[in-house]
């Protein structure tokens, strides 16, 4: 895969489809590598009119890394919002924004379209707010606007997402697999099911590609950081779409409708049965609707 300076560090990406077609940035989420997406999702997307461009945000993967950054105390962060302070973290979503902005300079994109999912739906939103004037539609999937007057995730999701990752390697696989099930919907029909056995099998590959927990800590970091969007995305004329599970048990379904309010024209689609996953069974849904939203705004 290639790889390329971007906003003042190296980003490693890959690409699909034709690369005169409607161009289109797809972000991960938390401590996610680009290796987690399914490259048959990759090629779904492709095949509807897109040139795909994927990528390792910063502090995963095999883009930059930031060990020189002692992993930031989340409790010290959070008491420094709630006291009106602005927390000292390595870098921002702002900073994240400015990684999609450098890696489009680098593919020579004057604009692009922009989805993300998860940490990668705040980025999306972020990039939007700070440079709309390159962004050509927006989609932010399974993510938040940060209200901390939201919701939060279920006792099952909420200590998965805190749980330290293990730093020997069996232990990892057995703690993705438990907590990859905390996170996916309770839906049961054909293409929604958890599957342990490929999770597992992922987490390998990602274990032995890049395995860096603290870089993890920054990116959550950067989250609570950031503070929330509400406000700021009632300005947004960007076109936007937001996707949700219905059953998503980390984000839940009311912060998708959240950020869709909160966006002047955002169109809203809920996807019963899906939870804090991209189960094979909701690709469908997924891919036509973005395909669709993409179209329109070009």
């Amino acid at each position: 895969m290639p790889s390329t300076p971007a906003n003042g560090i190296t980003l490693e990406y890959q690409t699909f489809g034709d690369p005169d077609a409607r161009p289109l940035l797809l972000l991960r989420g938390l401590g996610t590598q680009l290796i987690q997406w399914d490259p048959a999702l990759c090629a779904r997307i492709a095949e509807t009119g897109h040139f795909l461009v994927i990528f390792d945000n910063r502090d995963v993967g095999l883009s930059t890394h930031f060990p020189e950054a002692a992993p930031p105390s989340i409790a010290e962060i959070l008491a420094a919002r709630q006291g009106g302070k602005l927390p000292d973290v390595p870098y921002t979503l702002a900073d994240m924004a400015g990684d999609v902005i450098g890696l489009m300079d680098a593919l020579g994109l004057e604009s692009a379209h922009i989805a993300g999912i998860s940490m990668g739906g705040m980025i999306v939103q972020q990039t939007a707010l700070q440079f709309p004037e390159r962004v050509r539609s927006m989609t932010s999937i399974m993510s938040s606007t940060s209200d901390p007057a939201l919701p939060g995730p279920t006792p099952e999701a909420q200590a998965a997402l805190v749980e330290p990752a293990p730093r020997e390697r069996e232990a990892y696989l057995e703690y993705s697999v438990r907590t990859g099930r905390a996170f996916t919907g309770k839906g049961l029909k054909k293409g929604f099911a958890y599957d342990a056995e490929k999770q597992r099998a992922l987490a390998g590959r990602v274990y032995d590609r890049a395995f860096d927990p603290d870089g993890i800590a920054r990116q959550m970091a950067a989250v609570i950081a950031s503070g929330s969007r509400a406000e700021a995305l009632s300005s947004l004329t960007v076109p936007s779409l937001v996707i949700h599970g219905a059953d998503d048990p980390l984000i839940p379904l009311a912060a998708g409708q959240a950020t869709a309010d909160a966006i002047p024209g955002a169109q809203f689609l809920a996807i019963e049965g899906m939870g804090h996953d991209l189960p094979p069974g909701a690709w469908t849904p997924i891919v036509e609707a973005i395909a669709a939203h993409t179209e329109r705004a070009s």
